[in-house]
């Protein structure tokens, strides 16, 4: 498995590639901006991307979404929660509905080549945010950032929840390689060890 960071925006969101290096098939995780970017590593990497992850439906996690849609006519995956008609959103904007969207949730399994992809459940960052399995691999959207998780001061964002998501995360068995929304990546020991949001949870939990 070949995992290709590109941070993207404004917000600089982590914007991942992850790539079955036996088929050269791919995943596009929270195509935040920049399409053209994206695109580009993946037309020269000869890459065939057969899913779009969203982990969340914050602005900055897709507004490059319908360029690598276009550029690769692969589907794109959102949790339900975090998807509504324009009217009904909120000031902070969360991913407009869209017909052709394909809607996760807990439990399910996306193959991508060789590799799968796993679906867990973990709100409080927002609704729908969702934390994505991959072998040792742990996309973790803006639930959980080295030392730190997401702001929940948003429409729909709730600490009780988050800290809920993380204790979840916490208990996992084993140890993963954290590839978060923003800032740099992790392991999930190193923060079940360091993490003070994780550390409260599990304490309070």
């Amino acid at each position: 498995m070949l995992i290709k960071t590109i941070p993207v925006g404004q917000l600089e969101t982590n914007c991942y590639i992850v790539t079955d290096e036996a088929t050269l098939k791919s995943a596009v995780i929270d195509p935040g901006d920049e399409s053209s970017v994206i695109l580009n590593y993946i037309e020269t990497n000869n890459l065939t991307v057969e899913a779009i992850f969203l982990t969340h439906g914050h602005h900055d996690h897709w507004l490059g979404l319908d360029g690598v849609r276009e550029g690769t006519g692969a589907p794109a995956y959102v949790h339900k929660a975090d998807s509504f008609p324009a009217k009904e959103r909120g000031s902070h904007m969360m991913f407009p509905a869209d017909a052709n969207i394909k809607y996760y949730a807990e439990g399910d399994v996306i193959k991508v080549g060789n590799l799968e992809f796993k679906v867990l459940e973990t709100p409080g960052h927002s609704r729908g945010s969702v934390t994505l399995l991959c072998g040792d691999a742990m996309f973790s959207g803006d639930t959980l950032f080295r030392d730190s998780c997401g702001r929940t001061d948003f429409e729909g964002g709730d600490m009780a929840t988050i800290l809920k998501s993380l204790l979840r995360l916490s208990n996992l068995e084993g140890d993963y390689e954290v590839y978060p929304g923003h800032m740099g990546s992790s392991t999930l020991s190193r923060e079940r060890s360091f993490n003070y949001y994780m550390n409260y949870a599990r304490n309070n939990g």
